[in-house]
C-alpha cells in the first residue's frame, strides 16, 4: 500500500528552504484519528518544537469528530501533539536547529499502512528576495508549460 496524502503544508515550502525532511508519527486520539480520515486537518499554521528530549507540534488544527461517543468537548482541536521519533534523529535535529539557526516546519500529513505520518521540513527562511524569485521561476514554467501545449 502506497502512501495517501491528507493534507500539504503550501506556505512551507515557499516560505522556507528544504534542507532535510523526516518522517515522523503523531500521538492521536481515536477520534482524532476519525477526523482526520474525513479530512478535517490543518497544518498551515503549525510549527515543530522539541522540548526536553521530546519533538511536539503545535498549532495543527483537528476539528472535533461530531459522532464521538465520549465527551468531544474535552479535546482542543490545536491542542500540542508529540511526535514520535527516536531519540537520535531528535538530537540531530535539534542539534541542525541550534547550529545551523534553522525551523522545523510540517510540510504535509499522509496516510502509510494505515497509520497517519507527518513530514518534518529542516528549512531556513526565504528572504523576501528569495520568495520573489521563486514567484519568478514558477510564473516563467508556467508561460513554458502553456507555450508547449498548443
Amino acid at each position: 500500500m502506497g502512501m495517501k496524502i491528507i493534507v500539504t503544508n503550501k506556505k512551507a515550502r515557499f516560505n522556507y528552504e528544504v534542507i532535510d525532511s523526516v518522517e515522523a508519527g503523531i500521538s492521536l486520539t481515536g477520534s482524532e484519528v476519525k477526523s482526520i480520515r474525513q479530512g478535517d486537518v490543518s497544518i498551515n499554521e503549525a510549527f515543530v518544537l522539541i522540548r526536553k528530549q521530546e519533538a511536539f507540534i503545535i498549532n495543527m488544527n483537528i476539528k472535533r469528530y461530531e459522532h464521538s461517543t465520549n465527551n468531544p468537548t474535552k479535546l482542543d482541536p490545536s491542542r500540542t501533539r508529540k511526535l514520535l521519533l527516536h531519540k537520535t534523529e531528535i538530537n540531530r535535529l535539534l542539534k541542525r536547529v541550534q547550529e545551523e539557526k534553522l525551523s522545523l516546519v510540517p510540510g504535509k500529513l499522509y496516510w502509510t499502512n494505515n497509520r497517519v505520518k507527518l513530514e518534518v521540513i529542516l528549512g531556513k527562511g526565504k528572504k523576501l528576495h528569495d520568495k520573489r524569485q521563486t514567484i519568478k521561476e514558477r510564473d516563467s514554467q508556467r508561460e513554458i508549460n502553456k507555450r508547449y501545449k498548443r
